[in-house]
């Protein structure tokens, strides 16, 4: 019987099996593997992030846009990754917290997605 995300475990499983999806993924896989050097000191800091987000801990420190900034994403990478985190979710958990990680990680995603579009488009220009 699925449950919702209670502790930190629950955030170790959730995101140990999503990104297991992710590094097989034919789509964002390959992005995902050549962008992320240490595979085990990466998710410790995810689960950080989420237990920072879910649980109103403040165990994470970083700017993950900064390091997605630095990755070749498109549209379609947000698509699938969302799809990906979207199954995850219904495969472990139910419930108000759950449907928040969700709702958080779109939110996350249409912001990522607008600033790495604005990256092209404009260039800062210092003060002379």
């Amino acid at each position: 019987m699925k449950k919702d995300i209670e502790d930190f475990k629950d955030i170790q499983l959730l995101v140990d099996t999503f990104y297991s999806k992710v590094r097989k993924n034919p789509v964002i896989g390959g992005i995902f593997e050549s962008s992320i050097e240490d595979w085990p000191t990466h998710l410790e800091i995810l689960y950080s992030f989420w237990e920072s987000l879910l649980f109103d801990k403040n165990t994470y420190t970083g700017n993950p846009l900064a390091v997605h900034m630095a990755m070749p994403l498109e549209e379609q990478h947000f698509e699938v990754w969302l799809g990906l985190w979207r199954e995850t979710h219904e495969e472990l958990f139910v419930g108000p917290r759950s449907q928040e990680a969700i709702q958080r990680a779109e939110l996350i995603a249409q912001i990522f997605q607008r600033k790495i579009e604005q990256k092209g488009k404009f260039t800062f220009k210092p003060f002379s």
